[in-house]
Order: structure tokens, then sequence, then C-alpha cells
């Protein structure tokens, strides 16, 4: 926090459980880094951006979240073909089967918290692209979400999510998707009227739920993007 603060990447003035800033702490315990080669200076880092980033656009108003430090160079910007999924299942048998190709953009939906319900993780379908060599040349977009080992052009938490009527469920078949993670950018690449006609006939998917617990989360869970609260 010392050497962060020494750029102003840390707010030092706010107040600690100490009744001291945390500007106040760190000069009483003269903290500073010793070794350069475990904590880098702000001078020479290893990145100058964390590894997370949000995108948001026409495919994510509220944001989505990929980890930028594990997407290959050539797949930080491109514009990829959907290929659209109801299930992880459904996109881990395509993968494996070899119906995906080199430029798509793997859309799973109805994973996120309400449409899974319970966002479940997406890590076979990852799993499945690097292990099909398809790394570098294939993003996968979904409003399920992914773990911290997830490698590639992964992008989760898109929010809305599909069953709370998010534009993630009215991406067609082959449609165009614009990924530009420097920008921060998530879009849908079809004009707005043609949205507005989609929507007007979009009814969401409901999956057939025997537990009463689940079906009471998917009524009260709310989107990711304000971290899967419950509705009062």
């Amino acid at each position: 926090m010392a050497e962060l603060g020494r750029k102003g990447l840390v707010d030092t003035s706010v107040m600690t459980v100490t009744g001291k800033t945390l500007a106040e702490n760190l000069a009483d315990l003269n903290a500073r880094v010793l070794n350069h080669d475990v904590i880098r200076s702000v001078d020479a880092p290893y990145s100058a951006q964390g590894g997370i980033a949000i995108l948001k656009g026409s495919l994510a108003p509220q944001g989505a979240v990929v980890k930028q430090s594990a997407v290959a160079p050539e797949m930080m910007v491109r514009e990829a073909v959907a290929r659209v999924f109801d299930s992880e299942g459904e996109a881990h048998a395509a993968i494996l089967g070899g119906r995906i190709n080199k430029g798509d953009a793997i859309v799973i939906r109805y994973e996120g918290p309400r449409g899974g319900p319970g966002m479940r993780e997406m890590l076979s379908p990852t799993a499945a692209i690097a292990g099909m060599g398809l790394g570098a040349d294939v993003a996968l977009i979904t409003d399920g979400r992914f773990s911290g080992g997830t490698r590639g052009a992964a992008i989760g938490h898109v929010s809305p999510e599909a069953a709370d009527g998010g534009n993630i469920g009215l991406v067609k078949e082959g449609d165009h998707i614009r990924i530009d993670i420097p920008a921060r950018k998530l879009d849908l690449l079809v004009d707005e009227a043609e949205l507005a006609a989609r929507r007007e006939n979009f009814v969401p998917l409901e999956k057939p739920v025997t537990s009463p617990l689940l079906r009471r989360y998917a009524r009260q869970v709310t989107s990711a993007a304000t971290g899967a609260m419950f509705r009062k």
C-alpha cells in the first residue's frame, strides 16, 4: 500500500479501525518495500494495469468481466461471429464435436444467477477451447461466471443476463460481436431497430427447476452487476 500510495493509486486519507487514517498507519509503521524483486516498484510494474477488466457496451450495458492478463494479444481486439447456446452443456458438446471454428464467439446464456439458477462456473467450455487449440482464435461470452484459473478470451458476468431480459438473450446465430478489451467495450453489432423487433417477441427461457430453494433463489436474485444479492 505504501508503494502504491507513492503514485496516488491508493486513497490514504481513508479512516481505518485504528482511529487513524491509512496514511498515518503507514507512517507509524515506516512501511516501505525492502525487496523490489518481491514487490515491484510503481515505476517498473509487472503490468501497468490490473489483471481484470470490466467491459460495457450494447451486449453488456451493466458490464461484463474478463481476465485480460490471460487473453492472447490477437484476441484483445476482435470482431467475431456469434455461435449461440442456451446452456453450458450444449456449448461444451459443440466444442468437442468440432463444430466451432476460428473467429467464432461462443455465446452461452441462461447460466447467470437467475437463469442457472445459481451461476455455476463455466470451466468445461474454457478448458475444451484450450484443449482444441482454439485459445487464440475463439472467444467465449456468457452471463455465467469463470474461476481465477481461466485462460483465453473468456468474458463472463454479462449483465443484464438473458433470463432477466438482457441483450445477450437477443443474440442470434451468425450475429457479429465486437470485442475491444483495451477500450473496455463489448458490442453486439446489430442495429437498434432490429434489436427492438427481436425484443417484441422475446420470451426468456425458463429451465425446469425441481428444487423449491432454487426456484425461490431465481425469483429473488438480482443481477451479477449488483453482486447477485436478493431483492427485498
